[in-house]
């Protein structure tokens, strides 16, 4: 009775035995990489194609992990979610402590101040009254109660204003003295 020959042509059973053993922990270890590379997938990319792709690649065996582990991106979905929200707070702190930013071209201004130091734009009117900075949705100055709706130059700025945010708007109403 010859013996048979197992994989590979080993007649020897336990160097057979060992080699089939060998196979199996290969298979295992890598079928663990694919389910581990689309598992990590699913933590770092936010994109569903990209994900089957990354598990796709770790197909081809142990090389196709390799690859991934290279070209991954290098955090956490949850970990660029938390430096987003870590970043608004900051933001959010740095508004109540009262540092502001010019609009027109973000260098940074007092609450008080009327005109953008840096590039000279009108950030507020002044209160005809009292002096005090103004933003342009109040009706009434907070500090003295006079009312903006009555000074006729703010009214004209108002309206300039409003033509501005508007484009489409191609008529201005005149002011309620014009009207005869």
């Amino acid at each position: 009775m010859t013996p048979t020959a197992g994989i590979f042509g080993i007649h020897n059973h336990t160097a057979s035995l060992i080699v089939d053993l060998a196979l199996v922990v290969l298979a295992v270890i890598w079928l663990a990489l694919i389910y581990w590379t689309f598992a990590d997938a699913r933590r770092r990319i936010a994109d569903g194609i990209l994900v089957a792709c990354a598990t796709i690649t770790s197909f081809f065996p142990f090389i196709g992990t390799i690859v991934y582990m290279i070209v991954r991106p290098p955090e956490y979905l949850e970990d660029v979610h938390e430096r987003d929200l870590e970043i608004q707070a900051a933001e959010a702190r740095i508004a109540q402590i009262g540092v502001h930013t010019c609009p027109y071209c973000d260098h940074e201004v007092e609450k008080a101040f009327l005109r953008c130091p840096h590039c000279l734009r009108k950030l507020r009117d002044p209160c005809v009254s009292c002096g005090k900075p103004l933003d342009a949705d109040w009706k009434i100055c907070p500090y003295c109660e006079t009312d903006r709706e009555l000074d006729p130059t703010v009214a004209a700025s108002q309206r300039r204003r409003r033509a501005r945010r508007d484009p489409q708007q191609t008529m201005v109403a005149p002011p309620p003295s014009d009207l005869i």
